[in-house]
């Protein structure tokens, strides 16, 4: 079964060291015009091994999720699809599409910040990770969560206030 904690301060520091990375290039996202997700995957060694933002409007493409970028550039840094000992620090919690990445490219455990109540994939809406796959990460959930929800709720406020 899948270990899934939210955070009660009782983490390692380093997860907000690492969550702190991932902030940064949600920051660039926002600043690019899109939403505000960042990630992070580190290595067994600690070694950020991969790292992306949305850029679904950039590109576009509905599939460029900050997670699917990181684990693409992981992939490549190690030359394998697989990418088991590692860790994904993400600013908001995966959606199904990002949750079938992780769990197909073996990602040992995920941390995230903010919940997503319209389409998380780690509880708010469904747990993919609580169901029969081959493979079950531990998840983390609740690092950094308010500076995650931050940058999320400027962003659309931004958007509305521009709407108006």
């Amino acid at each position: 079964m899948t270990h899934i904690t939210e955070n009660s301060g009782s983490l390692p520091l380093c997860f907000e060291d690492y969550m702190k990375s991932a902030l940064a290039l949600a920051g660039e996202a926002a600043a690019a015009g899109e939403v505000p997700v960042g990630c992070v995957i580190c290595d067994e060694n600690g070694a950020i091994i991969g790292e992306g933002r949305n850029r679904r409007e950039e590109i576009p493409d509905a599939c460029a999720h900050a997670e699917i970028e990181a684990i693409r550039n992981a992939c490549a840094y190690r030359g394998s699809w697989d990418l088991s000992g590692c860790t994904m620090f993400v600013t908001l919690e995966p959606c199904c599409m990002c949750a079938g990445a992780i769990i197909n490219s073996r990602i040992s455990r995920l941390v995230y910040g903010a919940k997503e109540s319209y389409s998380g994939a780690c509880g708010s809406v469904i747990n993919l990770f609580e169901e029969n796959f081959g493979h079950k990460p531990k998840i983390y959930g609740g690092v950094l969560a308010k500076e995650s929800a931050k940058l999320l709720s400027e962003f659309f406020n931004k958007l509305r206030d521009k709407k108006r």
